[in-house]
C-alpha cells in the first residue's frame, strides 16, 4: 500500500547548497558541486532574548524552516511541523557532559532548556506563533525517511498542510570521535495531501525490504550524503531538480527501506 503526498516548497541549506533555488543546477548536474563551509546564521526571527539562547542547530533548522515558507510567517500559522534530528542537539550534550564533571555540576539553565529534543521546534513555534500540533523525532541515520513518513501520514490523516524540517550539525571534538558528521545539513518541504496549485512533485510512498538504497551520482554529493542523516535526502532532491519520474529507495527503520517514486505533480 502505498501513500501519496504533493511537495509545495522546497528549502535546503547545505556546503556548496546555500538556498533550493541555487542549488538545482548543482543537484541536476548542470553545474559542478564545491564544497564549501556554511554562513552563521542569525535567526531574526525571534525575539532577542530567544535568539540569545539559540545554538547553531537551532539556527540551522529555524533558516530552512523560513525559507522553505519564503520568510512568509503569516502562513506559518497554517502548519502543522515535524522536526527530525537524528541525535538532537551535539553542542549542548557535549557542554552538559563536561558540566557534569566539575564539582557541583552547574548545569546552566539555558542549557538545561535546550537540552530537549523538541528545542529547535519551540523556538519556530514562538517566532511563527505556530499552534498547530508539532512532533520532533530521532531515528539515528533514518531520520529523514522516518520524518518523511510522520509528515506524509499527518497531512492524509488530519488534511492539514505540514511542514517538515530534517537537521543535522556536527558533533565537538570529543563527541565527534564517537558520532562524526562531516558538516551541516537542513531541508525542509511544505507537504499537503491533496494537488495545490505551487506543488513542485507528487511522491509516491511505501516501505519495502530493499537493501540498495540510492546514491548520489556525484562524488562530492554521495560524500555528503553518507556524512549527515538529513542529507540522505539528496538522492530525492536530485530526482526532483532533474524534473523525471524517478524511484528514490533510502534506508528506513529495521532494515527496512523507504521507496519514494517521484512523478510530475
Amino acid at each position: 500500500m502505498s501513500t501519496t503526498i504533493y511537495v509545495n516548497a522546497i528549502s535546503l541549506v547545505a556546503p556548496g547548497l546555500p538556498d533550493w533555488r541555487q542549488s538545482q543546477s548543482v543537484l541536476s548536474g548542470k553545474e559542478k558541486y564545491t564544497f564549501e563551509d556554511l554562513p552563521t546564521f542569525s535567526p531574526a526571527i525571534l525575539p532577542a532574548n530567544e535568539r540569545r539562547r539559540t545554538t547553531q542547530l537551532i539556527k540551522l533548522a529555524l533558516h530552512a524552516a523560513e525559507e522553505c515558507l519564503d520568510s512568509n510567517l503569516v502562513a506559518a500559522e497554517n502548519y502543522a511541523t515535524v522536526f527530525a534530528s537524528s541525535d538532537g542537539d551535539h553542542g549542548i550534550i557535549d557542554k552538559i557532559c563536561k558540566a557534569l564533571t566539575l564539582p557541583e555540576h552547574p548545569v546552566s539553565p539555558t542549557l538545561f532548556h535546550n537540552s530537549v529534543h523538541n528545542a529547535p521546534s519551540g523556538y519556530w513555534a514562538i517566532a511563527a506563533k505556530a499552534q498547530h500540533s508539532s512532533n520532533s523525532l530521532s531515528a539515528c541515520d533514518e531520520s529523514f525517511a522516518a520524518g518523511l513518513v510522520e509528515a506524509s501520514t499527518f497531512a492524509l490523516v488530519e488534511q492539514q498542510p505540514v511542514l517538515f524540517v530534517a537537521y543535522d550539525y556536527p558533533a565537538p571534538m570529543l563527541l565527534d570521535s564517537v558520532r562524526h558528521l562531516q558538516a551541516g545539513f537542513a531541508v525542509a518541504m511544505c507537504l499537503s495531501a491533496n494537488k495545490e496549485q505551487n506543488s513542485i512533485v507528487k511522491l509516491e510512498l511505501h516501505l519495502d525490504e530493499s537493501n540498495t538504497h540510492t546514491k548520489c551520482n556525484n562524488s562530492g554529493l554521495e560524500h555528503l550524503r553518507t556524512g549527515n542523516p538529513a542529507a540522505r535526502s539528496l538522492p530525492l532532491l536530485q530526482a526532483i531538480s532533474n524534473n523525471k519520474t524517478q524511484n528514490i529507495v533510502v534506508p528506513y527503520l529495521q532494515s527496512t527501506s523507504l521507496n519514494i517514486s517521484v512523478k510530475a505533480a
